[in-house]
């Protein structure tokens, strides 16, 4: 599989963020949480805390950051790396891109958090 549409681009506000459940290419079900950072820029983040394993989707974002609302975690939405205990492994990442008023994620790029 390629990139998926996922949304349209003033489908969330800054500060909003969905749950998606995207196909990959090997027939598993990806949990994404599509988050709009407060600059307007979209990221896609593993949906399922490091540490609680509950819905990020649900969480606050500030800035570029990611809160769990459950235990109050961070992620960097650029890396996935947690900047807040209790977590302390990253989650992962997943390329957005644009095709005119369309964003699109790719679930088969390597999902790992980066530097």
């Amino acid at each position: 599989m390629t990139a998926q549409v996922v949304a349209s681009r003033d489908d969330l506000e800054p500060g909003e963020a969905m749950r998606l459940e995207l196909d990959a290419a090997d027939g598993s079900l990806v949990e994404v949480a599509l988050a709009r950072a407060e600059d307007g820029q979209y990221y896609a983040i593993n949906d399922i805390c490091s540490h609680g394993q509950v819905s990020l989707s649900e969480g606050e974002i500030d800035g570029d950051t990611l809160e769990c609302w459950l235990h109050g975690s961070m992620f960097d939405l650029r890396t996935g790396h947690p900047l807040a205990l209790p977590a302390t492994r990253p989650v992962p990442i997943y390329p957005v891109t644009y095709d005119g008023d369309h964003v699109l994620v790719d679930v088969d790029v390597p999902a790992a958090a980066t530097d």
